[in-house]
C-alpha cells in the first residue's frame, strides 16, 4: 500500500493527513455557519396569506360585499413602461396581490393577471394598461378567459379614466366572467358606479341538448366609444360586425385622461387572468370595429 492511501480502521498516514488538514480546518469553520442555517430555516413562518377586511370578501349566501369604508384608499402602483398600444400600466388601487401583464406581439394578446376586491363602489382594485390622451377615442378587443372556473363576477373592462387614483372619475365597459355585459362610470372622485346592465341569453343555443334551455351568450368582443361627452358599448355577440348596444351615458372628463384595458378577478387576495386580443385604439370616434 502506497503512503498516501487510506485503508479501513487506519488513521491516514503522515503524508496523506498533511493534505487533508487544510480542509478539514476550513469545514470546522464552516460548522456554525451553517448551524445557524438550518436555525434560521426552521424559524422562518410560512408565507402569511393578505389580510383582506371583510367589506372586501366577495358576496355568497351568507355574506353580502358592500362599499368599503369612505376613509379607505391605497395609492395605485404605475409603471411607466410601454407595453403594446399603450404608455404603461398600474394596479389601480393597489390590491394586496400585485397584477402583472405581458403583450405577444405574434398574437396580438395581452395577458392580464389581477387579485382586486372589484371595480366597482366608489374605489377600484385591478390590473391597468393605459395610454394619455385627449379627445375622441374608439377602443375595442376581444375577451376570454382562460380558466373557464374562474369567479362569476370578475370582469375584463375597457376604461377611460380621467387619473390613476382608486376613485377616479371614469366611464367602462366590460364582459364579466358569467357573461353579463355593462356600460358604467363613476361621475366624480368618491361617488359610487352606477351602470346600464346586459344578460343575453338564446335557446337552442351552444348544441345544448334541451332546445327549451335557456343559456348565456357571452360576447366575444365589446368596444367603448368617446364622442365629445358621450360614451357607448359596442358589441360583437358571435363574430358580427360591431354595434351599439343600449343608450349611451354622458360623462364629462377633462383632457387629458387615461384610455386602456384592464382585468379584476374580484377575489381581493386571488389573481386570475384575463387575455384581450385584436386591440382597436383610435383617437377619434366611429373606429371601434
Amino acid at each position: 500500500m502506497s503512503a498516501g492511501t487510506v485503508s479501513a480502521g487506519r488513521r491516514p498516514s503522515l503524508p496523506m493527513r498533511g493534505v487533508l488538514t487544510p480542509y478539514l480546518m476550513k469545514l470546522r469553520s464552516l460548522a456554525p455557519l451553517l448551524c445557524l442555517a438550518s436555525v434560521l430555516q426552521a424559524q422562518t413562518p410560512p408565507a402569511a396569506t393578505p389580510a383582506v377586511p371583510d367589506w372586501a370578501l366577495p358576496g355568497t349566501a351568507t355574506h353580502k360585499q358592500v362599499a368599503p369604508p369612505a376613509d379607505v384608499h391605497r395609492p395605485s402602483t404605475t409603471f411607466n413602461t410601454p407595453i403594446g398600444l399603450f404608455d404603461g400600466q398600474s394596479d389601480i388601487g393597489s390590491a394586496v396581490v400585485p397584477g402583472s401583464a405581458s403583450y405577444d406581439a405574434t398574437t396580438k394578446q395581452y395577458t392580464i393577471n389581477s387579485a382586486g376586491y372589484n371595480v366597482w363602489y366608489t374605489r377600484d382594485e385591478f390590473r391597468y394598461l393605459w395610454k394619455k390622451m385627449s379627445g375622441d377615442v374608439s377602443l375595442a378587443a376581444d375577451i376570454a378567459y382562460p380558466d373557464a372556473s374562474g369567479y362569476g363576477d370578475r370582469k375584463a373592462v375597457l376604461v377611460i379614466r380621467h387619473d390613476l387614483e382608486d376613485d377616479s372619475p371614469e366611464a367602462l365597459v366590460a364582459v364579466h366572467g358569467a357573461g353579463m355585459i355593462h356600460l358604467a362610470q363613476r361621475p366624480k372622485k368618491g361617488v359610487r358606479v352606477h351602470d346600464l346592465e346586459f344578460r343575453i341569453g338564446g335557446r337552442g343555443e351552444r348544441g345544448n341538448a334541451n332546445p327549451d334551455a335557456l343559456v348565456t351568450v357571452v360576447a366575444k368582443r365589446i368596444g367603448i366609444e368617446k364622442k365629445g361627452d358621450s360614451f357607448s358599448l359596442w358589441v360583437s355577440l358571435e363574430g358580427e360586425p360591431m354595434h351599439q348596444f343600449g343608450p349611451p351615458i354622458t360623462l364629462k372628463l377633462d383632457a387629458p385622461f387615461y384610455v386602456g384595458i384592464g382585468f379584476c378577478s374580484h377575489l381581493p387576495a386571488t389573481s386570475d387572468t384575463a387575455v384581450l386580443s385584436n386591440v382597436v385604439l383610435e383617437n377619434s370616434a366611429g373606429q371601434v370595429r
